[in-house]
């Protein structure tokens, strides 16, 4: 199955959109923020928070720096982040779904209109670029950390909805409802996750020739270059 799924490419395009890791840090803080303001500032009865902090120890963000954005967002003084999807149309008929996170979404929506205006493509309206994507949970495993059979009945029992090994590793899908909930039942079971995330995955591709590929790239890279965004997926079929 590897080189051919549709799961594929998804942790290499993670890799992409973080990048530069003072973004990264930036997007985890954000995390953390988020998290506590809508459950709480304790992980043991937040599992947003739970899974926010541990992705941030695992890039290597300061355990200070954890602490400190905890007991922030505690605070009614601390500006919350919005969470935002736009969806947009890129060359070739390609389809972009951006997630940003930001205190001011006027300025956001700037910057994608100036992205727009430099490297081509267009905003699209709401649901007309989503209804091709479907919202999934992501939780990859590497081969070293497990047996396949045993992972396999494991995510099963726990509520996964599809299993896939690659060649680097293994992919869980969950419902975006039941990602937390399958996480914390393989930490119970002392297995250990390399990676868990809510992702956007194109239902159909779209084939484009070389020059409209790198048209499409340019304006990726130009989006993933804001500072409010986190992600962008798409569904074109040559993303190298």
């Amino acid at each position: 199955m590897a080189g051919h799924s549709k799961w594929a490419n998804i942790k290499h395009k993670k890799e992409r959109a973080d990048a530069k890791k003072g973004k990264l840090f930036s997007r985890l803080t954000k995390e953390i923020i988020n998290a506590v303001k809508q459950g709480g500032a304790d992980p043991e009865t937040n599992p947003k928070l739970r899974l926010a902090v541990e992705k941030a120890k695992a890039a290597n963000l300061p355990n200070d720096n954890i602490e400190r954005n905890i007991k922030k967002a505690s605070s009614t003084d601390q500006t919350g982040y919005d969470e935002v999807v736009y969806e947009l149309y890129g060359h070739g008929g390609v389809g972009l779904i951006v997630e940003a996170m930001t205190d001011n979404k006027n300025r956001t929506a700037s910057d994608l209109r100036i992205a727009t205006n430099k490297r081509g493509g267009s905003i699209a309206q709401p649901g007309s670029v989503a209804f091709n994507f479907d919202r999934k949970g992501i939780i990859q495993i590497s081969k070293n950390n497990i047996d396949e059979d045993e992972l396999f009945l494991a995510a099963s029992e726990a509520g996964a909805e599809d299993f896939e090994a690659q060649e680097e590793g293994f992919i869980i899908i969950t419902p975006p409802d039941e990602l937390y909930k399958v996480k914390e039942a393989l930490d119970q079971m002392g297995i250990s996750c390399d990676d868990v995330s809510l992702e956007m995955i194109p239902k159909t591709k779209v084939s484009c020739d070389e020059e409209t590929a790198k048209a499409n790239s340019a304006l990726i890279e130009w989006l993933e270059e804001i500072d409010d965004v986190d992600v962008v997926y798409h569904n074109m079929e040559n993303e190298e």
